[in-house]
């Protein structure tokens, strides 16, 4: 069986699932996880709020890959900058981008770029405690709207509502405890184009907005339509269901007269964020109807809603990468199930795509693992065409990012920066305290 050296770019799920699966299928398989932070995995470390210690399970698991004998992690390497392709080319037989998407999609509407107007990938990075955005996030606003109808959505609805003592158990970022402390915030407006039956809600995420016993979730009963589209969606999905269900109960409950409310408006497509001296005033809904197949169409009857800030969830992009063709519109790398193609439509050799850089930013984990499988059996399958490495010697990559001056983190390093931030949630009764500044990781990952 031939030896293969495989660089996976991107230390979230879907590299770590790559680096695991080929290890597993190819005994003779030695993968670097090259990531560009100082810690690894991903969005499940950087894009899940800290009051989900359910989702980080997966964690877990994740670390159990990267901790095996033919893995090394290479954290706080930026590829396109430390790292080109044609320098992965020299010492490996093949590159795994994975790099995921961590941009927010642009939503075309006037006032959008209005003073209080927020991509929510950007709060999400804030308030999960990304060590490349600003340490503080304003939160003066007393009323919000959050435009959306998927899961970041909720989490972003939930987060604004919450208050931030509740959030003392998980592993919060002390920085971002301190601005929700401080957080203004009474009425969150969530608005979605379509009813009940289309939102793309998860029955656990919906369910979990009423946990908290300071949030009131309120369902307006005009724009709870259900079309023929939205019946048979209902009947052939059980999560649908369990989602309309739950909508059902939050509109027929009665308010417990709980400081925050969030307000959840169906079949109202915003339009326009309305400004007054260059700041958010207002939000402006077209109300929708359903043209019956489960598309809507506006009515020309609109609607304003008084708030001071809006938050537009409307779907991640992601990012291009130096060296590799890259599809603007879509957010991927053009590829084919993984392979990756030149703009003429050939197969790049060698160079291969998984997670939302490769199918775009929809799904959850589960698919991430399918979608790697994929990717490494198109690999696999390519093995005796690939063209070996310049340089077979593993540590000849170290060697070059140290003369350039780069301090890489390795697995070692992660763990003692993992152990560091344990110990700070320890010494106040918490879970862990997420360390945010770069350098402040780097200082506690060399020991």
């Amino acid at each position: 069986m031939r030896s293969l050296r495989v660089a996976v770019v991107g230390g979230g799920p879907a590299g770590i699932y790559a680096a695991d699966i080929l290890t597993r299928q190819h005994e003779q398989a030695y993968v670097d996880v090259i990531e560009r932070l100082p810690a690894p995995y991903g969005l499940v470390r950087y894009g899940v709020a800290p009051d989900h210690p359910r989702i980080k399970e997966i964690i877990k698991a994740l670390r159990r890959v990267l901790a095996g004998d033919r893995i090394r992690f290479l954290g706080n390497v930026d590829y396109g900058t430390d790292l080109k392709l044609s320098d992965l080319q020299r010492y490996y037989d093949a590159v795994i981008f994975a790099t995921g998407a961590t941009a927010d999609r642009a939503l075309d509407i006037p006032g959008i770029d209005l003073k209080g107007s927020h991509g929510a990938a950007d709060f999400v990075s804030w308030y999960a405690g990304h060590p490349d955005v600003p340490r503080e996030w304003p939160l003066e606003a007393e009323s919000v709207a959050v435009l959306g109808a998927g899961n970041v959505a909720l989490d972003v609805a939930r987060m604004l509502a919450k208050p931030a003592d509740e959030q003392l158990t998980t592993e919060i970022a002390d920085n971002v405890y301190e601005g929700l402390k401080a957080n203004r915030v009474k009425q969150v407006h969530v608005f979605a184009r379509r009813g009940p039956a289309h939102i793309k809600f998860s029955p656990m995420e919906l369910r979990e907005l009423s946990h908290s016993p300071s949030v009131d979730v309120l369902v307006a009963e005009e724009g709870f339509e259900i079309d023929d589209a939205g019946q048979a969606a209902i009947s052939a999905h059980k999560g649908t269901k369990l989602v309309v269900d739950t909508l059902l109960k939050y509109l027929e409950a009665e308010p417990t007269g709980a400081p925050h409310q969030i307000h959840i408006h169906m079949m109202q497509n915003p339009v326009e964020v309305l400004g007054a001296d260059g700041s958010v005033v207002a939000i402006r809904t077209e109300r929708t109807e359903y043209n019956g197949d489960g598309s809507v169409r506006g009515t020309g009857e609109y609607v304003e809603t008084p708030v001071q800030a809006v938050y537009r969830a409307v779907g991640y992009l992601s990012s291009n990468l130096a060296d590799l063709p890259f599809d603007n519109e879509a957010g991927v790398v053009p590829n084919e199930a993984g392979r990756v193609l030149d703009l003429e439509g050939e197969r790049v050799p060698g160079v291969y795509v998984t997670g939302w850089i490769k199918r775009g930013p929809v799904g959850l984990i589960g698919h991430t693992k399918s979608d790697a499988n994929q990717t490494i059996t198109c690999l696999l399958e390519d093995i005796d065409g690939l063209a070996p490495a310049e340089i077979s010697d593993p540590d000849a990559i170290l060697d070059q990012l140290a003369e350039a001056g780069v301090e890489v983190v390795t697995w070692a390093d992660w763990e003692r920066l993992d152990a560091h931030e344990v110990s700070l949630g320890e010494g106040v009764g918490r879970e862990r305290i997420k360390v945010v500044p770069r350098e402040e990781m780097m200082r506690a990952a060399r020991g």
